[in-house]
């Protein structure tokens, strides 16, 4: 029995419009993962993008799953004498239910009241924001710092932040996306 060759075929990124190979047997791509660093692309800000394969008509297209900050730039982040907030909540938005999990620095010390403040709002403006979009139009938006930009001014009347963003954001109902 003669086994098949595994060979390079080309995949498509449709939502960074570029084009990735992958190594393997021809027809068993249908479901696999890929994930993409965009730290070169984004100035530094190491996000990583998790995109599954599908097959059409013999093209191979990626659609994102999860996108996340690597775990050395929120380190790189934190200084001495600062506070941290993260959450971890699931919001539904046009056509997903989603798993968020936002990630703020303040400037300095601050009070636990403060923080419960800061997580509270931030949760409400993500609510707000993502409730009438689509998970490939959050993706692009978390990508380009837009979400982030639009929340940072309601929190810094509650208290000063040296960073705002979404740490993770991902597909919740995957199993039933895939079928």
């Amino acid at each position: 029995m003669a086994q098949e060759k595994k060979k390079f075929y080309d995949v498509e990124i449709p939502l960074l419009k570029r084009e990735v190979e992958v190594y393997g047997h021809e027809g068993k791509f249908n479901g696999k993962s890929i994930k993409v660093d965009l730290t070169s692309s984004l100035k530094g800000r190491s996000l990583e993008v998790k995109f599954m394969i599908k097959e059409n008509k013999g093209v191979l297209t990626t659609y994102p799953v999860e996108a996340y900050l690597q775990g050395f730039y929120i380190r790189r982040m934190m200084r001495k004498g600062t506070d941290y907030v993260e959450d971890s909540f699931l919001v539904q938005c046009k056509d997903h239910r989603l798993r968020i999990k936002p990630f703020l620095i303040t400037r300095k010390k601050v009070s636990r009241e403060i923080l419960n403040v800061l997580r509270k709002k931030i949760k409400e403006e993500i609510i707000k924001l993502i409730k009438d979009k689509d998970f490939e139009a959050i993706v692009i938006d978390v990508m380009n710092n837009k979400i982030q930009k639009e929340i940072y001014p309601s929190l810094k009347k509650i208290y000063p932040l040296g960073l705002c963003e979404i740490r993770y954001i991902g597909i919740n109902d995957l199993k039933e996306h895939e079928k």
